[in-house]
């Protein structure tokens, strides 16, 4: 009984270390020795949501549903401007926030003349939710990233895997899906923020 028990405690700990993290899967960090800015893109083209894997549009329209039968159309007005406004601009900004706040020397931004772009291709998204007092749970996600040459996109100079990237209760707006998500991408920088740091020292 004993060795059963260690077995699925073993079990249980791989799988948990195998998440909420980056795992490179070709290539390596040494191109970024001498850059100072590294252009950012955000994909969500390939991404699932939720654990049934719904598509954005299945997504939206089980929100819309949702938020219009216990609140209103007002409500769900707001909920999908902001919806938009921060798969535009605010995913990117937060993990802008969590990305520089690692180096002095090399900063992520947003369309500006970098030599080399990262694209984050978002491939599965868990917005969590959120109980008040009772509890919440944070976001998660899987992405591709991939460094290409800006000028030159089919070059391909690394690639890594983000695996189950967990947020935290981080953000004014944390209390709906856009706010988590937007602190897994927090998370997400900082994440990646580390490695580049730890591996370019």
């Amino acid at each position: 009984m004993k060795k059963i028990f260690l077995l699925l405690l073993m079990v249980v700990a791989t799988t948990v270390f195998a998440q909420n993290k980056i795992d490179v899967i070709s290539g390596n960090f040494d191109f970024l020795k001498d850059q100072t800015e590294v252009n950012v893109q955000l994909k969500f083209d390939n991404a699932v949501y939720q654990e049934k894997n719904f598509t954005e549009e299945q997504y939206i329209e089980n929100r819309k549903a949702d938020i219009t039968a216990k609140k209103n159309e007002k409500v769900w007005e707001n909920w999908i401007y902001q919806w938009e406004r921060f798969k535009s601009t605010e995913f990117q900004e937060y993990f802008f926030k969590g990305a520089n706040n690692r180096s002095k020397k090399l900063f992520f931004r947003n369309d500006v003349k970098a030599k080399y772009t990262l694209i984050i291709d978002a491939k599965w998204v868990y917005a969590g939710w959120y109980g008040g007092m009772i509890g919440s749970q944070e976001g998660k996600l899987d992405a591709d990233l991939t460094f290409v040459e800006t000028d030159n996109p089919s070059n391909v100079v690394m690639k890594l895997k983000a695996n189950k990237i967990l947020g935290r209760q981080m953000n004014k707006d944390f209390s709906w899906e856009y706010g988590r998500i937007a602190a897994v991408y927090e998370i997400l920088g900082k994440k990646l923020g580390k490695d580049i740091k730890t591996a370019l020292k």
